[in-house]
């Protein structure tokens, strides 16, 4: 059963399904459907709560299909999470899903998250079990031409709004230009306007002055620094983002979501496209594709994908899962990822032999 993520409230309240899937490259969107069903099924008596993070070839899938059966011992009902952040859960994973769909009762309430799928995943077995095993959510980003929109929306929703007419639509031009490609950003500049001003109608002075009254270390301004090779500024600023309480998921989303734009720019290269072509189905635009056009072609296949991995491994780090070859602590794990992504980038403007010397560094950090 296929919903959009506009249509799941209405889809809660109507009722729940035994097993959700959403999937998608847009965390906020796929994090907001995700509480929204965290928080209907606590609504209904799913009380205990259990988290699976899927990763590595070794991914224990018999733990999965044992909790699924075990009576809770803290409640009635209990909500199992299976996180697989790679897309892709393997031969072992394939079949336990389809063995996991086939067993679902109605003591337990499963969420599956998953990043954005490929055609081929899309038509695989596993996949095909979860979405008639339950309701299927797709989140996509909001395109450039429908950011406004959006954000007009979403202040509409905290009860604001901007001036009518064409100061309106600067302001909201404005806003988008400010935030694109990251929805989380908005987010978090939407909370700023609601807290810095009632309810009622917003001025392109008053939206101007807060979004551009941003922390002195920047997010996407440290992300640059790391294309760009700059070492101490990029860990100075990782520093003084740490120290301004800046949230560790938005950093190591930011960078991740760089590596990965470099990983699908560099596939696209590989099979023969030129390379603003290979930008624009990255979704790489404006001022970061010259960024990209500098470091993407002395960046190999292999070293991206290895940086994506270690992107993986971080991205449970960070959100309290654990790695025995990486630091526990969130900042630290950040640190040993953008110091991989650094050594990286500096390889591209060094010889071959020093190049393979970082290339075995990355293989053996992730």
């Amino acid at each position: 059963m296929q919903i959009r993520p506009d249509q799941l409230a209405a889809h809660l309240q109507r009722g729940l399904r035994p097993l959700y899937t959403v999937h998608g490259d847009e965390p906020l969107l796929a994090q907001e459907a995700c509480d929204a069903i965290r928080a209907a099924a606590r609504a209904a008596g799913y009380a205990e709560r259990k988290v699976f993070a899927v990763g590595g070839a070794h991914f224990d899938w018999a733990g999965v299909l044992g909790a699924a059966q075990s009576m809770s011992l803290f409640a009635d009902r209990q909500l199992i999470e299976i996180r697989i952040p790679g897309g892709k859960p393997g031969k072992e994973g394939s079949e336990a899903l389809q063995r996991y769909c086939e067993q679902l009762g109605d003591d337990v309430l499963t969420i599956v998250q998953l990043p954005r799928l490929d055609g081929q995943q899309l038509k695989s077995a596993w996949f095909a079990a979860l979405d008639r095993s339950g309701a299927t959510l797709r989140v996509e980003p909001v395109e450039r031409r429908a950011l406004p929109a959006w954000i007009a929306q979403r202040l509409s929703a905290q009860g604001q709004r901007v001036a009518d007419g064409e100061a309106g639509q600067q302001a909201l031009a404005f806003f988008a230009d400010r935030v694109e490609g990251n929805l989380l950003a908005a987010h978090q500049e939407l909370q700023k306007l609601a807290l810095l001003y009632p309810e009622g109608e917003l001025s392109f002075d008053q939206i101007e002055a807060a979004v551009l009254d941003v922390a002195r270390y920047d997010v996407w301004r440290f992300t640059e620094a790391v294309l760009q090779g700059q070492t101490a500024r990029a860990l100075r600023m990782l520093d003084g983002l740490r120290a301004e309480g800046e949230a560790a998921v938005l950093v190591h989303w930011t960078l991740a979501a760089d590596l990965q734009a470099l990983k699908r720019a560099r596939d696209a290269l590989d099979t023969g496209r030129p390379l603003p072509m290979a930008l624009q189905e990255a979704r790489v635009w404006g001022a970061r594709q010259r960024l990209f056009e500098r470091v993407l072609p002395g960046l190999p296949a292999h070293t991206l994908a290895h940086l994506v991995e270690a992107a993986s491994i971080c991205d449970g780090l960070v959100k309290g899962l654990r790695h025995p070859d990486w630091p526990n602590e969130p900042w630290d794990a950040l640190r040993q990822l953008v110091l991989m992504a650094l050594q990286a980038v500096m390889a591209t403007r060094t010889a071959t032999p020093r190049g393979q010397a970082v290339t075995r560094l990355v293989l053996h950090a992730g």
